[in-house]
């Protein structure tokens, strides 16, 4: 859909007005249809909100959540439909309530999947309900009477580290999607330096491909979602939908940045999360070691990592990751990117992050301290890194 942007008028800029009064970020005034300041700085405030980039226009992203964000828990009866799953904030609600009482309803994603149903159906057998897996009027009484059963830190960041623990430190055999941003259509970032042109597209799918080597030859079996050249730009939902259907282990987006002032430079890392504290607890694990691997090897200004609710991270249903590995518009990022060393440096960087995931904390090793090259003679001897 085209962006729905200031100055617009029409039935859907009241639609969004309707709802953003409803989440009280706008006062109603009746009959307004046009998308005016006030209503770009409710837009700005919710997508800042639910963790999405905040640039005051409703595209397809910003108007799926605020679709999702009129419900609330109680106002419809929930249940695992097929093929179009329910989403809403009502699911989120729900399956946060299911993870803090210790029932695996996996990532509070806001879309009621057949693991949301099945958690349910356990909570409802327990409790003597008719075990459907569907949230009726019976079933809200149950689960507003009882409260929590996990104790000792968040639900879900227990079970999914103790999921990581278990599967062991080695690399070998385990299946990494890479994903270069852009590309068909969509160059992404362009800049013109000189007689030369740089475009995001073709520098993160060099990465990605470079990326690809240094896993494989550590036992990783690797799958990039795009070509050199693909005849289109695919859309995040479909990359996502690519790693879930290869059981992928680990997700990881390459981009490069961009900003009107040049002086904009640094590497940021994102990982799923909202401003009400749900996120994916592996995923922020795995931004922050690939954050500090990357600024401890390259030198690059340190821009943090950072929660968002995008749908490429939302929809993954493994840790993932959104890497920006500079700024292509900084002249300083920029002299370093095009430097194929320096990109070998970042995957390095890369290859060391997802190698500390699996090490369990206690035996976790110091930032830049993991040799890359010594895992392949790792792979080589058939034994699992120490």
């Amino acid at each position: 859909m085209r962006p729905i942007r200031p100055g617009d008028r029409g039935p859907a800029v009241r639609e969004i007005r309707r709802v953003l009064t409803d989440l009280d970020l706008l006062p109603s005034e009746r009959g307004v249809d046009a998308f005016d300041a006030a209503t770009e700085r409710a837009v700005r405030a919710f997508q800042q909100s639910r963790g999405l980039s905040v640039d005051g226009r409703v595209g397809a992203e910003t108007w799926r959540a605020l679709d999702a964000a009129r419900w609330r828990l109680g106002a419809r009866t929930l249940y695992h439909a097929v093929p179009e799953p329910i989403t809403g904030e009502d699911v989120r609600s729900l399956q946060e309530r299911l993870l803090e009482m210790g029932y695996d309803a996996g990532r509070a994603d806001a879309i009621y999947g057949a693991r949301t149903a099945r958690a349910l159906a356990q909570f409802q057998r327990e409790v003597g309900l008719t075990p459907d897996g569907s949230c009726g009027p019976h079933t809200l009484d149950a689960l507003r009477r009882l409260g929590r059963k996990v104790v000792g830190g968040r639900p879900q960041w227990l079970r999914e580290s103790d999921a990581i623990r278990q599967s062991g430190p080695t690399l070998v055999g385990r299946t990494v999607v890479i994903d270069p941003g852009h590309g068909g259509t969509d160059p992404g970032v362009v800049v013109h330096d000189g007689p030369l042109r740089w475009n995001e597209a073709d520098l993160v799918h060099d990465l990605a491909s470079r990326l690809e080597g240094r896993l494989a030859a550590a036992g990783v079996r690797v799958q990039l979602t795009r070509g050199p050249s693909p005849g289109r730009c695919l859309p995040d939902t479909d990359r996502a939908e690519l790693a879930n259907s290869l059981g992928a282990d680990v997700f990881i987006s390459l981009h490069t940045d961009e900003h009107h002032n040049p002086a904009a430079e640094g590497v940021a890392t994102y990982h799923y999360g909202t401003d009400n504290g749900v996120t994916s607890a592996t995923g922020e694990r795995l931004a922050g070691l690939v954050q500090r691997e990357i600024v401890a090897r390259t030198g690059l200004r340190d821009c943090r990592t950072h929660a968002k609710a995008w749908d490429l991270l939302r929809l993954t249903r493994m840790p993932a990751v959104r890497v920006e590995v500079g700024y292509l518009t900084s002249p300083e990022d920029r002299h370093r990117l095009v430097d194929p060393r320096f990109r070998d440096r970042i995957v390095e960087a890369i290859v060391a992050a997802v190698q500390r995931m699996y090490f369990p904390i206690e035996r976790d090793v110091p930032t830049g301290s993991i040799d890359v090259s010594e895992l392949r003679a790792v792979v080589a001897a058939g034994r699992a890194p120490e």
